[in-house]
């Protein structure tokens, strides 16, 4: 398939004499013609990014669907604008399928093309135009059987994920069978899953599964994860029972979708392939989403931190343990999810993680999404917010008052004053080590 887009490049690049670029719609790169020549300015900064990034950036998007490409149905001219990075002009092709904008033909235009005719006004198009737009329609179609293919394959992954423990060997089967006949796939090849949270599922014009390596399939899911077993099921079934995190339990409050990617891995322990996958999906403008309005997160101090710290990433991704098996799917999901959603709260762990890199964060995605102990509920108001980030600086540093004092920039009387705020507000002993437990876990699980 991937050969088949370069071909068809490489003809419209031949008919106009120009470097072509294929671009999906959400601008990551397919395939790019040959450039000649070493004058850097025609091979613009913008293309350039584009190549070796394998995406344009959000701001280069913008500027060029100001000017309708995702509305245009004929060739469109973009004029050069160096301070965007474009030195050299464009003509941008459509490519499209029964209506629907599934990518772009990018052209870069050193002065030869500028007396082109486009077809625009009932003035017919240059021949060349005419032959490079239905080359872009036959491009339009592959696109289009292939978005109908990780479509199916989508539903299939959905579910799997989504089926009670009964329903997960049929659910395995079928998606087993599809996988083998779509991408020929042979069972027992280790997998693992993805989950980018959140993610945009507003447009469902296209399937959301770019071209990558390793990557089979993509669904978008509700955060909670996988539907509660159904009643009667043995909710502690193999599938389930023998990853912590995984299955049986209530699941998180859903602020938005997360996308679960399916990615084939070298070894069950090699995680590479999904890092690579996770990091190009969290460049997707459809990652990162804002929660639908009224749907923000439980807890009025959510939203800014509740303890002080900067609100959650836009997004993040986590990353599931190998697996060889399709029926343990569904507990790789909530692996993966769980630890998204830790990326999310907690910045060190970076805006990709692993579950098994979690740490303490493995138990406390695993707690019920309950309201938080009433002994710390008080502390959790944004009017306290200076002081819960003060309580859990302070017992991150081990209770060292010196290395809390100098992380927060403060003098030590002041820690001293906080913590005793903190202690009258909550009712709790900082000396007694099981009251600084109960304060460290609901802070810290306040934030998921």
């Amino acid at each position: 398939m991937r050969g088949d887009y370069q071909q068809l490049v490489d003809e419209i690049s031949a008919a106009l004499g120009a470097p072509a670029t294929l671009e999906d719609r959400d601008f990551g790169l397919i395939a790019f013609g040959a450039h000649e020549g070493d004058d850097d300015e025609v091979m613009d900064p913008v293309r350039t990014r584009s190549i070796l990034q394998r995406r344009s950036s959000a701001a280069v998007r913008a500027w060029f669907e100001a000017f309708g490409i995702a509305r245009a149905r004929t060739a469109l001219r973009i004029p050069p604008d160096p301070a965007a990075g474009v030195f050299k002009g464009r003509i941008c092709l459509p490519v499209r399928h029964r209506g629907i904008v599934h990518g772009y033909v990018w052209l870069l235009d050193d002065g030869h093309l500028t007396d082109l005719e486009l077809g625009s006004r009932g003035t017919p198009p240059d021949p060349r135009i005419a032959q490079a737009m239905d080359t872009a329609a036959r491009i339009g179609a592959l696109l289009a059987d292939e978005a109908h293919a990780g479509s199916e394959l989508g539903d299939l992954l959905r579910e799997l994920l989504a089926a009670p423990p009964a329903g997960r060997p049929p659910a395995a089967a079928a998606l087993s069978d599809a996988l083998r006949d779509t991408l020929r796939f042979t069972p027992g090849i280790p997998l693992t899953l993805v989950a980018v949270l959140p993610w945009d599922t507003s447009d469902t014009d296209v399937a959301p599964l770019p071209s990558l390596p390793g990557l089979l399939a993509a669904c978008a899911l509700p955060a909670g994860g996988p539907a509660a077993p159904a009643e009667g099921a043995d909710e502690t079934d193999a599938a389930t029972q023998h990853r912590p995190g995984a299955g049986g339990r209530p699941q998180p409050a859903a602020a938005a979708p997360a996308l679960a990617a399916l990615v084939r891995l070298r070894s069950a322990g090699a995680l590479t392939p999904a890092h690579a996958v996770a990091e190009h999906l969290l460049r997707s403008p459809r990652a990162g989403a804002a929660p639908p309005e009224g749907q923000a997160a439980r807890g009025g101090a959510r939203s800014g931190g509740p303890a002080g710290h900067p609100p959650p990433r836009p997004g993040a991704a986590g990353i599931g343990a190998g697996t060889r098996e399709l029926t343990d799917l569904p507990a790789t999901w909530r692996e993966a999810l769980d630890a998204a959603r830790a990326a999310r709260a907690e910045p060190r762990l970076g805006p990709v993680t692993q579950w098994d890199a979690l740490g303490p964060y493995r138990m406390l995605t695993a707690l019920p999404d309950t309201a938080p102990d009433p002994a710390i509920g008080p502390l959790l108001a944004p009017a306290h917010a200076e002081l819960a980030r003060t309580a859990e600086v302070f017992l991150d540093c081990a209770g060292q008052a010196s290395r809390t004092a100098q992380a927060l920039g403060i003098h030590r009387q002041t820690l001293y004053y906080r913590l005793g705020r903190v202690e009258k507000l909550t009712g709790l002993d900082l000396d007694d080590g099981e009251h600084r437990l109960l304060l460290h876990m609901a802070l810290k699980a306040a934030r998921l």
